[in-house]
C-alpha cells in the first residue's frame, strides 16, 4: 500500500474519532493538558490495535464478528450518548462540572466504539496478505493528531456560553447521527 494511500484510509477512518473529540471538546469547555492527552492516546491507540487485532485474526474468526461488529458499535455509541444526554439535559450543572468524556469507562467505550471499522480493515489487510504493523502505527499517529485538534476545535466553540449550553446535546447527537450511520452502512436500514 503507498504512503498516500495509507494516509487517506488513516484519515477516513479518524472520522468518528474527529467528530466525538469535537463534541468532547465542546461539553469540556477548557479541557486540561491531560484531558487532551488521554483523549488522543486513547483514540490513537485503540485506532491502531484494531487493525492489528483483526490482522491477527484473519480470515478465521471473521464471520463470526462481521455479523456484529455495527451492532455492537451502535448499542455503545448510544450508550454514551444517552449517558451523555441525560447529564446534559437533568444533572444539575456547576460551572466548570460538565461530565468529563475522557475519564473511567466512558472513554474505554468511545475508544472502542470510534476504532470497531479499523478491525474490519485489519481483517481486509490479512486477507490481502499485507503487513499490518506500519499502518497500524500511521493510523494510530493520525488518529491521535486528529483527535487532539478536533478537541482544540470543539473547546473554543464550547467556550461560547450559547453554544455550551447545548454542547452536551449536540454531542450526543453526534453519537446517536454515527451509530445511525453505522448501522445504514452495514444494510440494516
Amino acid at each position: 500500500m503507498f504512503f498516500l494511500e495509507l494516509m487517506a484510509l488513516a484519515i477516513a477512518l479518524s472520522m468518528d474519532a474527529l467528530a466525538v473529540s469535537v463534541s468532547s471538546g465542546m461539553a469540556l469547555k477548557r479541557p486540561t493538558a491531560s484531558q487532551y492527552l488521554r483523549m488522543s492516546l486513547a483514540f490513537g491507540v485503540f485506532q491502531a490495535l484494531m487493525p492489528l487485532t483483526g490482522w491477527l485474526l484473519g480470515n478465521s474468526v471473521r464471520h463470526l464478528i462481521e455479523q456484529w461488529d455495527h451492532w455492537i458499535a451502535f448499542i455503545l455509541l448510544v450508550f454514551v450518548g444517552g449517558k451523555l444526554l441525560y447529564e446534559t439535559l437533568f444533572e444539575k450543572e456547576d460551572e466548570g462540572s460538565a461530565p468529563d468524556p475522557t475519564a473511567g469507562w466512558t472513554i474505554l467505550l468511545l475508544a472502542v466504539a470510534t476504532s470497531i471499522d479499523a478491525l474490519a480493515v485489519g481483517f481486509s489487510f490479512a486477507l490481502l496478505a499485507q503487513p499490518i504493523i506500519f499502518p497500524s502505527i500511521i493510523i494510530g499517529l493520525v488518529c491521535a493528531c486528529i483527535s487532539f485538534l478536533g478537541m482544540c476545535v470543539g473547546a473554543r466553540i464550547g467556550r461560547i456560553d450559547r453554544v455550551r449550553r447545548w454542547s452536551g446535546v449536540a454531542g450526543a447527537c453526534a453519537l446517536f447521527i454515527i451509530a445511525l450511520l453505522i448501522l445504514r452502512d452495514h444494510g440494516v436500514f
